[in-house]
């Protein structure tokens, strides 16, 4: 008897092979219907000159839309905003994350509690919170101002949501108050695999707080912090209703990113043609930041295992 012949077999129930693709059908066709079907309906659409108010006469216009957009230089301001607002809410919420992590992470009294109340922000409604912030940056009655004339600081008249230099400021500032708790949430799960016993030998070693966290903390959490940001980079381009129910894009364009003008361009306008064109900008500008995320996390893994 050979030895092939001789060994046991592996006891594989039934259908085992087809059994992973079975679980993943189901999520498989939901993207395919709800999101793969409309991304291929607005691809085609991008096309044609569209009208709200006509949605099945298409008249088919190539690259022109495109070349609208591309050509134009308000466009481009609403993507310099797209990208200020962007990389502001990524850096400094994770940046105010790490933080509130790492304090979170230390043994205290009352801990518990803390981590428990920091997440209150993020649960949040948006629409509550513009609602709030909204009368919070009021001239005449918002204790914004108040605060700021309390502390003796040259601002204090001024209705920030209706000031061209300080809407975009006064957005950023909320949304960075509602998304942090996420960032510090997510940071702080990351901080419970970092292995104790490296950052004792470490102490030990002699090293310092700042060297525990360079040598042995950052390179446990990176991975998940690197995941954070492709997250909140997605969602603060696709940010629509604190942005619109604080501001509508206004004033003068100040707060207009790439999702408001896409509402403005289809819904206000009603050209759906040109709304589509946006969104498809919006989508490559996601698909392409998302594939920088993953080349990166290859070339971070190959690094490590050499």
């Amino acid at each position: 008897m050979s030895a092939r012949s001789s060994r046991p077999k592996a006891n594989r129930p039934e259908g085992s092979r087809w059994l992973p693709y079975l679980f993943v059908a189901p999520i498989a066709l939901y993207l395919a219907l709800f999101q793969g079907y409309p991304l291929l309906h607005e691809f085609g659409l991008s096309f044609t000159d569209t009208s709200l108010l006509s949605p099945r006469d298409h008249v088919f216009v190539g690259l022109e839309n495109y070349r609208d957009l591309l050509g134009s230089g308000d466009f481009a301001h609403v993507l310099l905003i797209t990208a200020i607002y962007t990389v502001a809410c990524v850096v400094i919420a994770i940046g105010l994350g790490l933080c509130i992590a790492l304090l979170l992470d230390a043994p205290f009294l009352g801990r518990g509690v803390a981590r428990a109340v920091v997440t209150i922000p993020w649960a949040a409604p948006p629409v509550a919170v513009a609602l709030i912030f909204a009368w919070i940056y009021n001239a005449q009655y918002g204790v914004f101002n108040h605060a700021l004339r309390g502390l003796g600081l040259p601002f204090g008249d001024e209705h920030w949501l209706d000031h061209p230099s300080l809407a975009l400021p006064a957005i950023l500032m909320t949304t960075i108050w509602q998304i942090t708790p996420f960032a510090s949430v997510v940071i702080l799960a990351a901080l419970q695999g970092v292995s104790s016993e490296l950052r004792e030998a470490a102490v030990i070693d002699g090293a310092d707080r700042l060297s525990v966290f360079r040598a042995v903390v950052w390179p446990t959490i990176r991975p998940s912090v690197a995941l954070l940001a492709l997250f909140l980079t997605i969602w603060s381009i696709r940010r629509f209703d604190l942005i619109w129910l604080m501001t509508q894009g206004g004033p003068i364009g100040a707060t207009n990113t790439l999702v408001i003008e896409l509402y403005r361009e289809g819904f206000v306008y009603r050209n759906l043609g040109s709304a589509a064109a946006i969104g498809m900008v919006g989508v490559a500008i996601a698909f392409l930041i998302t594939l920088v995320y993953f080349r990166a996390t290859r070339r971070n893994e190959a690094e490590g295992a050499r």
